[in-house]
């Protein structure tokens, strides 16, 4: 209750001092918008760069796994590859040994 009181209190209290130095409270307002302008504009400009930042990093991460992909499909074609070779000389050395034996 006091709380309350005292909110009311000071509310009628600066609703008078509003009316009072009305002039004075423009003339602060007009120094501070500006202020507040450039710093609105600062932090703007910092939180774009750092999104900036995070998509840069995203699309490296991306780029990084498909990179990562791209490696093991390759070392997968080499295996492949490996095996049909064996195989191949295998067909040929069992090719080679038929003929001979004819």
């Amino acid at each position: 209750m006091p709380l309350l009181a005292g909110g009311a209190i000071f509310s009628v209290l600066g609703l008078i001092g509003l009316i009072v130095w009305w002039s004075e409270f423009i003339g602060l307002l007009q120094g501070a918008v500006p202020v507040f302008m450039l710093l609105g504009g600062v932090l703007a400009i910092y939180v774009g760069f750092d999104e900036m930042q995070d998509q840069i990093r995203q699309a490296r991460q991306l780029q990084d796994e498909e990179l990562e992909k791209a490696r093991e499909e390759i070392e997968t074609a080499k295996a492949e590859a490996s095996r049909y070779r064996e195989e191949l000389d295998r067909m040929k050395k069992d090719t080679r040994e038929n003929s001979t034996e004819k």
